[in-house]
């Protein structure tokens, strides 16, 4: 016989009551509730379903308190209900990685190389932002508005005159800093917070870049840009 609803989402329940302890390392008395609200501070997923799970800890009171009898439960759950608890138990217990869903070849090009090789490279690929290097260090960021602002900036014969060099274009970018590393093993849910933050400190970000241990000079793995995260769950 198929477990009912109200056994499922206990189990999944337990097991996020579990890991929120375990994460937060509140005495056992402490109520679920308590424990969200320590935990989104801490974990980006939590923070990210803290309404749902809220939810779910005064839906588990009316089940638990109001049973009366081994085989009876006074509320169950609706499949969708039982089937999101048990969706975020299991992403809180196997977190997706930035690594497991944005890990691909990265397409760099050298400072010194010219704009028509970054232009070219926008056009086959659809990028709307390049990482430039000098060998292996890394420079920065080109993007559309630094693309722009170089042209604004030139008047008609030194554009016909001189092809520029990609570091020439990015000398033009006004906003340099909108980029972080993150290490490989960050979750989803977390880069998604550096998008947030930044957006509320004034200085958006146009890209994460991955790398294994998060440093700016290990080998580029990945890029998650704002529309990547647009279109997770």
């Amino acid at each position: 016989m198929a477990p009912k609803n109200s056994d499922r989402f206990i189990v999944a329940y337990n097991r996020i009551d579990k890991i929120l302890a375990k994460m937060t390392d509140l005495p056992p008395h402490f109520s679920f509730s308590r424990r969200v609200d320590k935990a989104k501070d801490k974990n980006a997923l939590i923070s990210h379903y803290e309404e749902e799970l809220r939810e779910f800890g005064s839906l588990r009171n009316a089940i638990v308190h109001n049973k009366t009898g081994l085989d009876y439960a006074i509320a169950e759950p609706h499949d969708i209900i039982v089937e999101m608890i048990e969706s975020i138990e299991e992403k809180l217990s196997n977190p997706q990685t930035v690594k497991d869903l944005f890990q691909g070849k990265v397409h760099t090009l050298q400072a010194n190389e010219s704009l028509a090789a970054g232009l070219k490279l926008i056009r086959e690929r659809k990028f709307n932002q390049l990482p430039i290097y000098h060998k292996k260090r890394f420079i920065g960021l080109i993007t559309a508005n630094g693309i722009m602002n170089w042209l604004a900036d030139q008047n008609k014969d030194d554009i016909s005159r001189e092809i520029p060099t990609l570091f020439d274009v990015y000398n033009h970018e006004k906003r340099k800093n909108t980029y972080r590393f993150i290490k490989s093993t960050l979750s989803v849910y977390e880069a998604e917070e550096y998008y947030k933050r930044s957006i509320l400190k004034g200085n958006r970000l146009e890209a994460l870049l991955i790398t294994e241990q998060g440093g700016k000079d290990e080998k580029l793995i990945g890029i998650v840009t704002p529309l990547d995260l647009l279109k997770i769950d």
